[in-house]
């Protein structure tokens, strides 16, 4: 096996640690604790505040691409969902069976190039209508991911009942937590991170 470890993280803004002040996010957590434990890695953040399942879909492939060469050890993470659960005009941005659709082409995707995925459900946001369309989403996205054999670390129900995420999320802008927040998101998916890189 190559000692040149990539990742991927392909996602939205909490991919990409909005309202962290330490500029870390869950994924900038997670690759720092395989580095602790001599795993190293070369993580690339794709995370784009805004973008719904549909979204990453157009852009995803040619991101991955140019960061996963041939010949290196090649991993993506999908993160993605809250956005799609955003009404728009009395529905939401992307409809539920949509988005699981979606969910599937980028894993089949994946499947082709040989890149192994590890996917993360959305999070809780600060808004009860919201949640319950994010834990329908959450259901499918599981069952998705139980099809292509792919984990699948349901955030929404690691945090759900956690009080420094709802704590946090409610003092920011009702979505995205601070530093702690995001530390304790890393920690509940690092049983599911460990366990896909086995360390």
């Amino acid at each position: 096996m190559s000692g040149d470890r990539r990742i991927c993280f392909v996602g939205d803004s909490f991919v990409a640690g909005v309202g962290d002040p330490e500029a870390l996010g869950w994924s900038g957590r997670l690759t720092a604790h395989a580095g602790a434990a001599g795993l190293g890695l070369t993580a690339y953040n794709l995370g784009i505040r805004g973008h719904t399942s549909s979204d990453i879909a157009g852009r995803w492939v040619s991101e991955c691409e140019a960061r996963l060469p041939a010949g290196a050890e090649c991993r993506v993470v999908f993160s993605f969902g809250v956005n799609d659960t955003v009404l728009l005009d009395g529905a939401p941005r992307v409809a539920a069976p949509a988005a699981a659709a979606n969910l599937a082409a980028l894993l089949d995707a994946a499947r082709v190039r040989e890149w192994p995925v590890l996917m993360v459900g959305p999070p809780p946001v600060d808004d009860e209508a919201h949640n319950r369309r994010i834990a329908e989403l959450d259901t499918r996205f599981a069952g998705v991911c139980a099809e292509f054999g792919v984990p699948y670390a349901g955030s929404f129900r690691l945090l759900a009942e956690e009080t420094v995420w709802a704590d946090e999320v409610r003092a920011g802008d009702g979505a995205h937590p601070g530093a702690a927040g995001y530390a304790v998101f890393a920690l509940g998916l690092l049983p599911a991170w460990r366990a896909w890189w086995g360390y």
